[in-house]
């Protein structure tokens, strides 16, 4: 991806998170999905947490504040900053979870491109350069499940339509 103008570098590999799902609904629904907070708080938190908080400005200097509560009450917040919004195609922002005193931590660049195939979308999303290995493998399964999520939503969106 990195000939599309990807700002997310390819190296250091092991620190370079890249996930390829195609999802049976149209780009402007798994857009609208994952640009929404009313949306996203249904599947935008891996299991055992929940989205319980998100606030949404999706544009080119917007910024994203969302909170996370796990069953034991801990809450983990992160904050997006927009800078390339394509309705429908692709978006690019950087993302920063709280540390323990409430400051931003590792900063993250993410890319995410939603590509019609078939009367369905491609969504690639690269995210890095992470701070260490097993932060790439933590938000890969986080992420994993949360795209888990996002297909099952959309598809009963589909069949509510």
């Amino acid at each position: 991806m990195s000939a599309r103008n990807d700002p997310v570098p390819a190296e250091p590999a092991e620190r370079v998170l890249e996930i390829v799902r195609v999802f049976d609904a149209p780009p402007g629904l798994v857009y609208t999905v994952w640009t929404t907070p009313e949306h996203a708080k249904r599947w935008s938190a891996p299991d055992g947490l929940e989205l319980f908080f998100c606030q949404m400005d999706v544009r080119p200097g917007g910024t994203s504040r969302c909170g996370m509560r796990g069953r034991d009450g801990a809450e983990y917040w992160a904050t997006e900053v927009y800078q390339e919004v394509v309705e429908n195609e692709r978006l690019v922002f950087t993302q920063a979870w709280d540390d323990a005193d409430g400051k931003p931590g590792h900063v993250t660049t993410i890319v995410v491109r939603f590509e019609p195939v078939d009367g369905k979308t491609r969504v690639t999303m690269r995210q890095g350069v992470f701070s260490t290995p097993k932060a790439r493998d933590d938000h890969n399964e986080g992420w994993l499940e949360c795209f888990d999520q996002l297909g099952d939503y959309v598809r009963k969106l589909q069949e509510a339509a």
